[in-house]
């Protein structure tokens, strides 16, 4: 496990924003932390990445515990934050420069590391073009080669997509796969977007700082959605009736076999999964 998390809590003075959450991350895995606004996520992820130092119990990454061990967490990780950290007015490799020198590369390393990120991320069309003339996608695509320039074996991605229309989400999706299967780095989500954290490896939902619910996609489906089968009938009756599972549907088009014009089932999605599992209106300390 890359990650472990146990007990883990913390309080801002009289508000306590994480109530003792447990969870592991698989190394390789890609992994979700889900949500509403106000649910614990940015602080969870905060202690994480060593920008927070927890109130108690335990949480490592790679090994190194984060308050105690934090440069050799930071170290393993790269973190795409919701907001850019690059310079507007410098171009995207002199930007990449920048950034690699603070993680003390000078030189040919230096040149070896921001050419891999720009290759990586495939942002050699325009590396050389100022930050602040590039589109939203285009810009994403930088922020996160400026996370891979140390080569981290954990990537944090606060809400990367978030604000993209749904093509420059699908081609920021397309480039994080071929980086994992490339260098296979553990990813660690959190989005508003349950169809990307559909693809995920494991899942966990929390809701005002305790954990909801952990499993893998279908798990969660399983247990906490249901399908929905649709029959149109010859007659122009229609039937809707919610099953378990799509297995279950079998008996139900037996029964009106002779009589069905057309038949729809309707898999339960994370949106569901989401929704059963989280409160309107959480805003206490995100």
């Amino acid at each position: 496990m890359i990650v472990r998390v146990n007990e883990l809590t913390k309080s801002f003075d009289d508000v306590i924003a994480l109530k003792g959450i447990s969870f592991e991350v698989r190394e390789g895995s890609l992994f979700s932390y889900l949500g509403t606004n106000g649910a614990g996520k940015s602080t969870t992820i905060n202690i994480l990445t060593t920008l927070l130092r927890k109130t108690s119990g335990n949480a490592s990454v790679g090994g190194y515990d984060v308050d105690k061990q934090p440069d050799n967490v930071r170290n393993l990780i790269g973190v795409v934050f919701q907001e850019s950290v690059l310079d507007k007015l410098l171009t995207v490799r002199e930007n990449l420069k920048i950034r690699a020198s603070l993680y003390g590369l000078s030189g040919s390393k230096l040149n070896t590391a921001v050419d891999r990120a720009i290759k990586l991320t495939d942002i050699n069309e325009f590396a050389n073009r100022p930050y602040k003339k590039l589109s939203g996608g285009m810009r994403r695509r930088c922020d996160i080669a400026r996370a891979l320039l140390h080569e981290p074996k954990l990537l944090f991605l606060d809400e990367p997509t978030t604000g993209l229309d749904p093509k420059t989400r699908k081609d920021i999706w397309n480039m994080i796969r071929e980086l994992r299967e490339t260098t296979g780095m553990t990813v660690f989500l959190t989005t508003h977007y349950m169809e990307e954290a559909a693809e995920s490896d494991d899942i966990v939902v929390i809701g005002r700082g305790e954990i909801k619910a952990q499993g893998t996609p279908l798990e969660l489906k399983t247990k906490y959605c249901t399908d929905l089968i649709k029959l149109t009938l010859k007659s122009g009756e229609y039937i809707e009736r919610k099953i378990p599972t799509t297995v279950d549907a079998l008996p139900i088009i037996d029964e009106y076999r002779e009589d069905i014009f057309n038949v729809e089932i309707i898999n339960g999605t994370m949106d569901d999964v989401f929704l059963s599992l989280t409160e309107a209106g959480e805003n206490d300390v995100d």
